[in-house]
């Protein structure tokens, strides 16, 4: 059987991070609010109150994070730029603090053959921005564009690739249908004009990408779909949870099109969000690359609420991380081949960008972590085998950091934060981290 030694020769190994859960720094250097610190202050939004007005600081303790990142001999860093820092109000004008941090950023990557891969957004929408609609409304996707432009031209003549969303499925769902992200909002499936315009904004600021002879991704977090039995009822519930997680927000993109949503009772036209021509401005650009984000499988019953077209239901005899989440690792294999099946040739090189998991380390110090990530990386080989092209892994997450709306109470990290002092401290999932990469690059382990 194929392991993660037997990936391919020129695989790229990587870390990922994301603006708010890592930055701090949020009232300083003209950055503007996001609905992140609206959110966090809301009473009873996030775990004990927590929110990411410090976090990992590493707006100010970056090059100690990029010396980590050397020591484990990284070929790249996934990060994300905050929007609030290049337009503080959304749109107009620009705010030359935050842009200046990210040369910095960029150049000291640079610097130590570290090759920057920065994602557009990761759900920190300037707050002005939400104040009119937030991406409810389809002018935040023209915004966007805008943005994108701004940030390629600054960065561009040093940075090859971009990726545009990070999980517009997850924001769309816990931001604007269930309410537990940031914005906040409960609106079921009447949020789904959010995902649409989070995919045209895509569309837009990829023609905004390549226009500058950029690259251009866009990541999803995907997850196989299994249905609880073969009954025909949780069948084709399964097949209307894949429709709203999977297909939604890959089909436009490579198809063109979008699924047949008439399992979810939603119209074609998406309530209104979707104008003629949209299709073709989300799929036209095209994409260099599809970011994988992987983290569980999902089982799927038939529904007993009859305001859904489907039931979640757990996992039967799995382990589970911290989170609570089911360790499935050939659930990584099931996905990508099926986007191979499924896609075909139009199916763009993968790269895993964010694959990881939330350990107790009062429990165990760190060997789930290190257990979950040697599994998933010998499931990923076992898919290049079965003609998956997949390019590479960035594990989820450098850091310990702020875990959304369960503060800094799940940790993720290889390094581990003391968030009262800011000590980083390598765990042992860094050191084994740093000897598999140096393992495969030399063909196999000494």
């Amino acid at each position: 059987m194929p392991d993660r030694y037997d990936l391919p020769a020129g695989f790229r190994w990587g870390v990922a991070t994301a603006a708010y859960q890592i930055e701090g720094a949020v009232g300083e250097d003209g950055r503007g609010p996001s609905v992140w610190d609206t959110f966090a202050a809301r009473p009873g939004a996030v775990r004990d109150g927590h929110t990411g007005a410090v976090a990992c600081d590493h707006y100010h303790r970056y090059p100690e994070d990029i010396s980590l990142m050397k020591g484990l001999g990284l070929d790249g860093y996934r990060f994300s730029i905050a929007w609030p820092r290049i337009q503080p109000g959304g749109s107009g004008p620009l705010n030359p603090a935050g842009l200046a941090f990210y040369d910095r950023l960029v150049d000291a990557l640079l610097e130590v053959g570290i090759t920057p891969l920065p994602t557009l957004f990761h759900w920190d929408l300037p707050q002005a921005l939400e104040d009119d609609g937030g991406w409810l409304d389809r002018d935040t996707a023209y915004r966007f564009a805008e943005y994108a432009a701004v940030v390629a031209d600054r960065l561009g003549d040093r940075v090859p690739a971009w990726i545009t969303l990070n999980e517009p499925f997850v924001h769309t769902v816990f931001g604007y249908a269930m309410g537990v992200h940031a914005p906040g909002r409960a609106l079921m499936f009447e949020a789904l004009p959010a995902a649409h315009h989070q995919l045209l904004g895509h569309g837009l600021a990829a023609s905004v990408l390549h226009e500058r002879g950029l690259e251009v991704m866009l990541s999803n977090n995907l997850t196989p779909v299994q249905p609880a039995s073969s009954d025909p009822a949780d069948v084709a519930a399964a097949e209307a949870y894949d429709v709203l997680h999977n297909r939604m927000f890959t089909d436009p993109v490579l198809f063109g099109r979008y699924p047949d949503l008439s399992a979810l009772g939603v119209p074609d036209d998406i309530y209104g969000a979707v104008h003629p021509g949209d299709t073709d401005l989300i799929h036209a650009p095209g994409l260099d690359g599809l970011g994988v984000n992987y983290y569980n499988p999902t089982r799927v019953a038939a529904p007993t609420d009859p305001g859904l077209p489907f039931d979640l239901v757990d996992i039967p005899d799995v382990p589970r991380t911290a989170f609570g989440w089911p360790v499935v690792p050939d659930g990584i294999r099931q996905l990508l081949v099926g986007l191979k099946e499924l896609y075909g040739a139009a199916l763009p090189p993968v790269t895993i960008t964010e694959n990881g998991c939330s350990v107790d380390e009062s429990a165990d110090p760190d060997q789930p972590r290190i257990d979950f990530m040697s599994a998933h990386l010998d499931a990923l080989a076992a898919a290049v085998a079965e003609g998956v092209d997949i390019r590479g892994y960035y594990t989820w997450s450098l850091l310990d950091n702020y875990e959304w709306a369960e503060g800094y109470h799940q940790r993720f990290g290889l390094v581990h934060v003391d968030f009262a002092t800011q000590t980083r401290t390598p765990k042992a999932s860094y050191t084994w981290y740093r000897d598999l990469i140096a393992g495969h690059r030399a063909g196999r382990p000494e």
